[in-house]
């Protein structure tokens, strides 16, 4: 069955996040995901962290500029060549000493007067740059939802990804695909990821509408996380939502935990 980590990012938002960790523990999950850990744990403040909770961190991002001042990326934009490439670096750091085997590296926002083939090519000069440095760690790129959550955000499908993937043309690129962002752009089917599997380094969900746990939307989620079995997915799924009901969808899976196995609503 599916390896589901917990993005901290998201769940249990009035905890801190060593609480957050804590918490995911006993649920049941055995890795998380945190989108940008860098100034609530220190790198080897998370690697304590992670020991004493036996947990895996399986994903983070590298940093993507001044969120508050809107920046969702930095590594699509001209003339940030040297902060997108340090802001990699700074993740690889982290990932190493907490022995996190995946980066997200975010493109960012088109700007206006950046013509799209020109973004595209920073994007790819800084994705060879970040997978040559990164040796043994997979950097993934994730095409988001520009209808809801990131109006303008460079990389809106999954063969505008393929594409970039292919030009960078290394080893260790990998599709970060999110079942939430892509049923809203294209399709997000069974099909749809077997199809995608060799390149797939890492799934992520949330149902839609809402951006909520599965079972509260219209994605049928109940034939949809068994088929990741059956199309041969071995790696994890983060769940990347933000809370409604819950964690009752996730008690076939985390019953080992501190959530009675029967509990669960009908995800279908």
């Amino acid at each position: 069955m599916p390896r589901f980590a917990a993005n901290l990012s998201m769940l249990f938002q009035d905890l801190s996040l060593r609480e957050r960790m804590t918490r995911a523990a006993t649920a049941g999950f055995r890795g998380i995901e945190v989108l940008f850990p860098y100034s609530d744990l220190s790198a080897a403040q998370m690697a304590e962290a992670l020991a004493d909770d036996n947990l895996e961190l399986v994903l983070i991002n590298a940093p993507a500029g001044d969120w508050a001042a809107g920046q969702r990326g930095l590594a699509a934009l001209p003339g940030q060549e040297r902060a997108a490439r340090d802001s990699i670096a700074a993740a690889l750091d982290y990932a190493r000493t907490t022995r996190c085997p995946r980066v997200h590296v975010m493109a960012g926002l088109l700007p206006d007067d950046v013509p799209l083939s020109v973004a595209e090519d920073t994007l790819v000069g800084n994705l060879r740059h970040a997978c040559a440095l990164a040796k043994d760690i997979t950097i993934l790129i994730e095409p988001l939802n520009t209808f809801i959550d990131m109006p303008g955000y460079l990389l809106s499908s999954s063969d505008q990804a393929l594409r970039i993937m292919a030009r960078v043309g290394a080893p260790n690129l990998k599709l970060q695909f999110d079942i939430y962002h892509m049923h809203i752009m294209e399709t997000a089917g069974a099909d749809r990821i077997t199809a995608l599997l060799p390149d797939i380094g890492h799934i992520q969900l949330a149902d839609h509408p809402g951006r909520h746990e599965p079972g509260t939307g219209e994605i049928a989620f109940g034939t949809l996380l068994p088929s990741l079995d059956a199309m041969g997915y071995v790696g994890w799924v983060g769940c990347e939502y933000r809370e409604k009901l819950g964690l009752g969808w996730a008690a076939p899976w985390l019953g080992n935990g501190g959530l009675p196995p029967l509990a669960h609503l009908p995800l279908d």
